[in-house]
């Protein structure tokens, strides 16, 4: 039994995990990046209303049961660890997402590579992360998007070429719900702001992206919340999401270093996210109540799904056949174990 249930797993694909994270390993210490380690488990997360997390509990005989949350990244500690004098830091750690799909691209539980570049902002760490992904995919691999230049484009010019979206003018709800109609979706009187622009740039924008290189979408709108800084002279956030053969693979900022602003962000978000988990019944994570007062360096930090990189390495469409133990291959045995017990 135990050779049968070995013949399952695909072991090629571990050796070319265990490479590709030697690799991105290597990268990095060799230009003076400290590796951390920071908790899987937390009191408090970044609020993101987005984003449904893994609530556990702490018991001990000697003190009050305390609910922890699974990280959804390690942001909230690399950032602390920057305040406090780190230096450039990397991370490559186990992160957890409740409600994610599974299969594709998604599984509940994923490895991700954190990484934070102290005097770099965002543009910096576009140049930082193809360097890093020529350095760390294995040699073997060869797929057409890694010998083309990546293309570097803005929202708004991606916006205007995909499906003549004027940007400029997005801010507008009614104009964006306008161009929703001329495009030939649908939305409801109270969507929100970030739902009509994502219906639009998800069924238009994203699917135009080239798929023979990677993809630096550039200038976020300012309407979509995060700890980017903003631009002084245009409605856009200083934040890129990088695709390869049309998927999501990282994402970036130019830190938001304002307490004020990091404050007002806090408040807002937790405000939004409380509201919509107690609509939903779904637990209520709190936020840190320290983050806001860090003082944080300039700095550009990325975050990037490494099994998505090594899949679209691969020329693979799904990360499935790189997981040794999907969650959804669990799920079945679990279903079928409690089906035979019937």
């Amino acid at each position: 039994m135990g050779n049968t249930i070995a013949l399952m797993y695909d072991f090629r694909m571990a050796k070319l995990r265990s490479e590709l994270l030697m690799n991105i390993r290597k990268y990095f210490i060799d230009k003076d990046y400290l590796e951390v380690s920071t908790p899987t488990l937390s009191p408090y997360l970044i609020p993101e209303p987005t984003i449904k997390t893994f609530r556990t509990e702490f018991i001990n005989p000697f003190m009050e049961r305390t609910s922890l949350f699974m990280i959804p990244s390690p942001e909230i500690f690399m950032k602390k660890l920057l305040a406090a004098g780190s230096g450039s830091i990397f991370q490559i750690s186990q992160c957890f997402r409740n409600a994610e799909q599974l299969g594709d691209v998604h599984n509940p539980e994923f490895t991700m590579l954190e990484y934070y570049t102290v005097n770099a902002d965002e543009k910096d760490s576009i140049d930082i992360t193809h360097d890093m992904i020529k350095h760390a995919v294995p040699s073997t691999l060869d797929e057409e998007w890694m010998h083309n230049e990546p293309l570097v484009i803005s929202m708004h010019e991606a916006m205007m070429k995909a499906c003549a979206v004027d940007m400029d003018k997005a801010e507008d709800i009614d104009y964006l719900r306008k161009e929703a109609v001329r495009l030939s979706l649908q939305y409801t009187e109270d969507e929100s702001w970030d739902d009509t622009f994502n219906r639009i740039f998800l069924t238009y924008t994203e699917p135009w992206l080239p798929k023979d290189r990677e993809v630096y979408l550039t200038d976020y709108p300012d309407k979509i919340r995060c700890l980017a800084r903003k631009y002084s002279d245009k409605p856009c956030r200083k934040r890129w999401e990088m695709y390869i053969k049309g998927i999501e693979i990282a994402n970036c900022y130019d830190e938001e270093t304002d307490k004020e602003e990091t404050r007002r962000y806090f408040e807002d978000e937790q405000a939004l996210l409380e509201k919509e988990r107690t609509e939903t019944g779904d637990e209520i994570s709190p936020s840190d109540p320290d983050f806001p007062s860090l003082t944080i360096p300039k700095s550009s930090g990325g975050a990037m799904g490494l099994d998505r990189l090594l899949a679209v390495s691969l020329g693979l469409e799904t990360i499935e056949p790189l997981l040794l133990f999907p969650l959804s291959d669990m799920l079945h045995t679990v279903k079928a174990n409690s089906s035979n017990q019937r």
